[in-house]
């Protein structure tokens, strides 16, 4: 009988620990904070109520949790968010006031909209752009905007800071170009134009509409430049005002979700106290499904987040004191591990922090809460003892394709499922179980080492190509950085599935196991 160990003692870690470099030290921070909702060319049915509240809520976030000085933000409303304003606070405020491994953060919230393309650079023959005060209706298309191309410039400068965009608006691709602008005076609180001479048609969804981030067309450039980018909804999307509130009281959807979730008792899915990026993508994009879900005209709303894979398990702030720093204060002689440890990114040029525990980090970087969707389990239960034989057990209630990854205390993970020993090969039936290893693969798996660790199943309901990512010829026979494998995974999942004829976020599951081994 073959025998199979599941874990391992290396630790790989796809992320090192920082230097003698103090948290929190950035020689200088700089916030650009810019919301339209009146125009200075547009009727009043087309203002937006709520980008107002939203700088607000910004500016108070910045100034609070991301301990952002007063002095270090500029903020521009209304009139005075013009073109030349806007592009001028860019030059000198952000590019210009600071320098290589400083903190920079760009917020727009106001109307979005889409432009013909006049570089050649655009698939669709559409540049995405964001409104500002003084645009205006050209003889042909809008004038006086922001171009795609314009704030990819404006970032390609910023690249070696700590760029933060968030665009609570939207470049709402065939959707706005079928409507007119009656039709989008009705829609009280959607935040994109048409263009200005739009005929209102009855046009049925894409297949295959090539998906933009917001105003960002090249991602992976900008993001290995040390960019994390936010945006309210997918390009075939609209972003919306919450038109449940009064008028004066209204806010961006996915502004106020964004905010809300920097609170740990809103979106810490795992319950460590950290709030990773993907706890708040997850939760940004659950807010702003129950929106949609009350709203006619709202078929679809997908938040977009573009970073590196390795950001996505990351802290979106600097974590409170852990309780195991107020440990060591009561009791001198207990010294506990820290719960947070500072790390460096690869692209990225801010301290980050993730949770010191490789077992209990795998939440940060799922974002998923379990909700037993998918089940695992053990043919002996969740304690085993060393040098034991187990089976492990998946059921899903939802078809699809398993990925099963087992995960030690040391960070090393074991891609159980797929690997190439398998006969079952078929995407898991709903209700059915899968049963790891069955009597085809010749060997039994063998308990090995000590401590806590986790199973970690996905069951992906569309067909995602994920070969790159969890090819099965790794399955079983390698060691795999447990962090780098499901961020890479995770960040795939994350893409807009263009398979249908709406398109939508990825369909897929989660169920995690923890079991220890003694």
């Amino acid at each position: 009988m073959t025998v199979l160990r599941t874990t391992a003692t290396a630790a790989l870690w796809c992320l090192a620990s920082l230097g003698a470099q103090p948290a929190g030290a950035w020689a200088q921070d700089r916030a650009l904070v810019i919301g339209i909702g009146t125009y200075e060319n547009l009727p009043e049915d087309m203002f937006l109520h709520g980008p107002k509240n939203d700088v607000k809520a910004i500016q108070s976030l910045l100034t609070g949790t991301l301990q952002f000085k007063p002095e270090e933000i500029r903020v521009l409303t209304d009139d005075k968010a013009t073109r030349q304003a806007i592009l001028s606070s860019m030059d000198e405020w952000l590019i210009a006031g600071t320098a290589p491994g400083d903190r920079v953060y760009l917020y727009f919230s106001g109307h979005g909209l889409q432009v013909k393309d006049i570089s050649g650079d655009e698939e669709d023959g559409m540049d995405e752009a964001i409104s500002t005060y003084d645009l205006k209706a050209g003889d042909e298309d809008w004038t006086n905007v922001i171009l795609d191309d314009e704030l990819e410039a404006v970032l390609e400068k910023l690249k070696g800071r700590a760029v933060t965009l968030v665009i609570d608006a939207c470049h709402s691709g065939t959707i706005s170009r079928s409507l007119s602008r009656e039709a989008v005076s009705a829609l009280q609180g959607a935040r994109y134009l048409p263009r200005p001479f739009a005929q209102s048609t009855k046009q049925p969804a894409t297949r295959g509409l090539r998906i933009d981030l917001g105003v960002v067309d090249k991602p992976a450039q900008l993001t290995a430049g040390g960019l994390t980018a936010w945006s309210a909804a997918a390009a075939y999307q609209v972003a919306w005002d919450d038109v449940r509130l009064p008028v004066e009281d209204r806010h961006g959807v996915f502004t106020s979700a964004y905010i809300a979730g920097y609170k740990p008792e809103e979106s810490d899915a795992n319950g460590n106290g950290l709030v990773s990026n993907a706890e708040l993508f997850e939760y940004v994009t659950r807010k702003s499904k129950d929106y949609c879900a009350t709203l006619d005209g709202c078929d679809n709303l997908d938040p977009q987040l573009e970073s590196v894979p390795d950001m996505l398990g990351t802290s979106i702030a600097k974590p409170e004191p852990s309780t195991g720093e107020q440990a060591i204060a009561q009791q001198p002689a207990v010294k506990p591990e820290p719960a947070y440890q500072e790390v460096k990114v690869e692209a990225a040029v801010a301290p980050a922090y993730v949770d010191a525990d490789p077992v209990e980090a795998i939440g940060d970087i799922v974002g998923k809460a379990d909700t037993g969707d998918v089940t695992v389990s053990l043919d002996k239960g969740p304690a085993l003892n060393k040098g034991q034989i187990f089976k492990i057990s998946v059921t899903s209630r939802n078809a699809g394709h398993l990925v099963l990854l087992d995960v030690n205390g040391e960070g090393t993970a074991t891609q159980i499922f797929p690997n190439d020993m398998a006969q079952k090969t078929t995407p898991l039936s709903a209700g059915s179980t899968l049963t790891i290893p069955d009597d085809y693969y010749g060997f039994d798996f063998e308990a090995e080492g000590n401590g806590e660790n986790l199973l970690v199943a996905i069951v992906v309901s569309d067909a995602v190509d994920l070969q790159d990512v969890a090819p099965s010829s790794q399955g079983l026979n390698r060691e795999l950085d447990a962090r780098q494998s499901l961020s890479e995974i995770v960040a795939r999942l994350q893409k807009t599935w263009t398979g249908d004829a709406e398109n939508r976020g990825v369909r897929w599951s989660l169920g995690t196991l923890k079991y220890t081994v003694e």
